[in-house]
């Protein structure tokens, strides 16, 4: 779904999964910078939007989500996974209730699959499912940000700024008031130096929530069953995760960015086994190039690591 504000002076369209909106608008430090201090926003309309309602809505999803949100206030966000049988990450949502429907947005292209399980899940629930993607976009407004979400049909407040729901068609309206335009790229900078994991970036088939600091944000552990849990809490209390999600402090003298998908090896031992790869990676306005692996476990947390020729030094994201 093409956005109309790539229509905006300098708009440079994204590619791979980010695909319909700007990666950047010309500028991508200054746009970085902008939404640090609190002002512009970020056009994430390619993103999936999936509505539920019913009165059982609430107390439905809390069967079938990683996190508690039976008692999930209104206006208050939250994060939630849908887990495989075997607890693999399937889906994320990031959810806000505002009293009469259930908001959530998700990976693009993702919001088909999500709908169609949860639909196959409604049972004798008195609950509707739907996928509004094209009804609705999300917009991104950073933390201090004094726009005026007037308009938005719903709004997830979160430590780091807030997510709008708006109808599509207001989509070049309201954001026209919301300062200055930043690209994905500014957003994806500011996310990895958040430690923020992604799904489809920082997960693949076989990611468990731990892996990935998930544990934390979106999985509640005192709840009931659901989908995927006995995975939880077996690696929770009995074990720890074969993997882990490292922050990269890059070497600034390459010229270029390792992709998704580079093999991360020890500095030591440039010809040796991988020992993981690369998640996602940016320029960043003030700490330089910078990235997020997954790595095994046992890799030393002082050890110096090789994203494919780019040397980096770790920040411990999840424990050993």
């Amino acid at each position: 779904m093409k956005s109309p504000l790539l229509s905006l002076p300098g708009a440079v369209p994204a590619e791979g999964a980010d695909e319909g909106v700007a990666a950047h608008y010309g500028d991508i430090f200054r746009e970085q910078r902008t939404l640090s201090q609190g002002a512009g926003f970020v056009d994430l309309s390619h993103r999936g939007v999936v509505t539920v309602t019913g009165p059982d809505r609430l107390s439905w999803l809390h069967l079938l989500l990683t996190q508690h949100v039976s008692e999930l206030p209104p206006q208050q966000a939250a994060e939630a996974l849908v887990l495989s049988p075997n607890g693999h990450v399937e889906h994320a949502l990031y959810l806000v209730d505002d009293g009469a429907t259930t908001w959530a947005h998700v990976e693009p292209g993702t919001q088909e699959a999500l709908v169609a399980y949860l639909d196959s899940m409604r049972f004798f629930y008195r609950v509707e499912v739907a996928d509004a993607t094209a009804e609705y976009a999300v917009v991104h407004l950073p933390a201090g940000s004094t726009a005026s979400v007037e308009g938005a049909a719903a709004v997830r407040e979160l430590p780091y700024g807030r997510d709008l729901f708006v109808p599509r068609g207001d989509l070049e309206r309201l954001t026209a008031g919301y300062g200055p335009a930043a690209g994905v790229w500014a957003y994806e900078a500011l996310r990895i130096e958040g430690h923020r994991p992604r799904l489809g970036f920082e997960t693949d088939h076989r990611t468990i929530p731990h892996e990935v600091d998930w544990l934390r944000t979106a999985v509640h552990l005192q709840k009931g069953c659901y989908r995927g849990q006995e995975t939880v809490a077996r690696v929770h209390n009995l074990g720890r995760p074969p993997r882990r999600l490292v922050f990269l402090h890059l070497d600034g003298t390459e010229e270029s960015l390792p992709p998704h998908g580079t093999e991360v090896r020890l500095a030591t031992d440039p010809d040796g086994r991988a020992l993981g790869f690369v998640t996602s990676s940016a320029r960043h306005h003030e700490l330089g190039p910078i990235a997020l692996a997954i790595v095994k476990r046992n890799v030393p947390v002082d050890a110096v690591l090789l994203a494919g020729t780019v040397p980096g030094t770790q920040d411990v994201i999840v424990p050993q």
